[in-house]
């Protein structure tokens, strides 16, 4: 047994079925492996971005990780930015980077890279197998990494000469680690702050805002009086009718200011202390007044729903019903607006269907429009590294095996970082709806332009502007061997979804704005 088939072999042991690659010279003996050893579904990307982006969907449907394949240094780079989104969702991956070969690194080949410091800044888990001996060993550390809760990024490098050699081992995975014990008198504080008369907030992220722990959360609220609110930066939500109608923390630092002003307490589930995406002129940085206290019932390692449950417990909160969120909004008419696209989605979307959204400034009055669709689930772009709406879309299609509708809700800029997901969708016949919204600029920079202060002159408008020449949507997709419409009015947009939902395979819409 060589390297390679020792990591294949550790792969299947720990579970890990599944592997989004793009491979190069490096990682041809562990495509061979790949090829000889059946059990994991290999999916190819045609960018490595793609790649990582795909490996993160995957896991926040899947809820276990998948592996990755990446070409040495700069492949791994190339995959970067939705590695940091990964991280930042918390996201479990198993990254394999291929390497030089041990003895042909101190050459200085063209390829050869700092792969080791590239990777520091994503990981959780780091290692370089440098005989392949240790490498079933080292898979096997890494699969449990990434399976630590509540998800880690674990990069495993290979040089080509650990993947190639004799004497691989296969290895079995050691325990995974529990969730670290929730803390009581972090339960009691919470417990009292509610039960003073003062405003609390129940700010959830990560675990707390899945089943059951939102059901829990609401009984704590009902039987208190607190508010609960998502984090901004939460990547996967629960929303839909029978999930509870949660705001999130907005992304506007004024609007977010005020929104939080009024609460003494905060208690975090999963969730930090919020603060602005970026730092203004004249502006604090932290979103929340300055005599808040903060309680953290739960950090991102421990149990969120057992810790709800305890604090349910604590303040004798029954069960309540979640609220009613009224009828089902019929499928609407006219003008395109961020409500209508968002009624539209509500109206036609398929039961337990997932929507991965980075509509960026487009997207924020979707919530209080799609209450009352049928159960789903919502994914969210948390890093802020724009370009992993579609990958995210195509790894998700990928952890539900193909099941489940995903529908993107994508913006024109950001979907040019990762065009190719497309092509990925079309080679899997995944059942991916693309709504492109297509305004033909980066409004998102437009506004944050403002928001600094500054004036922007024709150079600056030039930069932040998409047209001369238009990006031809249809063409575009078609290219990836992906039908596609456009759609100028809510009419068309709405007979454009219900024809795609019927659909085997993928299909785009361009909704122009």
């Amino acid at each position: 047994m060589n390297g390679a088939e020792s990591l294949v072999r550790t792969l299947l042991n720990g579970g890990v079925d599944t592997c989004f690659a793009n491979p190069g010279t490096s990682e041809m003996h562990f495509v061979a492996a790949l090829d000889r050893i059946p059990g994991i579904r290999c999916i190819l990307g045609l960018q490595e971005n793609v790649v990582t982006g795909m490996a993160d969907g995957y896991f926040r449907i899947a809820r276990k990780p998948a592996a990755t394949l990446l070409h040495c240094g700069p492949g791994l780079a190339n995959g970067l930015g939705n590695l940091h989104n990964a991280r930042r969702a918390r996201s479990g991956i198993v990254n394999i980077v291929g390497d030089q070969a041990t003895y042909h690194r101190p050459l200085d080949a063209p390829l050869t890279a700092d792969t080791d410091g590239i990777a520091r800044s994503v990981s959780a888990w780091l290692r370089t197998s440098r005989h392949a001996q240790d490498v079933g060993q080292d898979a096997a550390h890494a699969i449990q990494a990434a399976r630590t809760l509540p998800g880690q990024i674990a990069t495993l490098i290979l040089p080509s000469d650990a993947s190639w050699d004799e004497g691989g081992v296969e290895a079995e995975l050691p325990p995974i680690p529990g969730p670290a014990a929730i803390d009581p008198f972090a339960v009691e504080q919470s417990a009292r702050a509610l039960r003073a008369d003062k405003p609390v907030l129940i700010l959830l992220a990560g675990h707390g805002v899945l089943a059951p722990a939102q059901a829990y959360g609401w009984r704590v609220a009902q039987a208190t009086g607190a508010q609960i609110m998502a984090d901004y930066g939460t990547s996967h939500l629960l929303r839909g009718r029978g999930r509870i109608q949660l705001a999130r923390v907005p992304y506007n630092t004024d609007t977010a200011r005020q929104t939080l002003a009024p609460f003494k307490t905060i208690i975090l589930v999963g969730a930090k202390p919020p603060v602005g995406f970026f730092a203004y002129p004249g502006k604090p940085s932290t979103q929340y007044a300055p005599d808040t206290q903060f309680i953290v019932l739960s950090r991102p390692d421990q149990d969120a729903t057992a810790a709800l449950a305890m604090l349910t417990e604590a303040v004798g909160a029954p069960p309540v019903d979640i609220p009613d969120p009224g009828p089902r909004p019929d499928a609407p008419t006219g003008r395109v607006s961020p409500e209508g696209l968002a009624q539209a989605v509500a109206a036609l979307m398929p039961e337990n269907a997932i929507v991965s959204d980075e509509s960026i400034s487009y997207g924020r009055v979707f919530y209080p429009h799609t209450y009352a669709a049928p159960p789903h689930d919502w994914l969210h772009m948390v890093g802020g590294a724009i370009g992993d709406g579609l990958p995210v879309a195509t790894g998700a299609a990928i952890g539900a095996n193909g099941q489940r509708r995903v529908i993107s809700l994508q913006a024109d800029g950001s979907a040019m970082y990762s065009l190719q997901s497309l092509w990925t969708q079309a080679r899997e016949g995944l059942p991916c709806t693309t709504v492109i919204i297509s305004n033909r600029k980066y409004s998102i920079l437009i506004g944050e332009y403002a928001n600094v202060g500054a004036n922007p002159g024709r150079t600056a408008a030039d930069l932040l502007d998409l047209g001369n020449p238009n990006l031809d949507w249809i063409k575009l997709a078609n290219g990836m061997g992906v039908e596609a419409a456009i759609a100028t009015d809510l009419d068309t947009l709405c007979n454009l979804m219900r024809g795609s939902f019927g659909r085997a395979g993928p299909f785009l819409i361009e909704l122009v704005v």
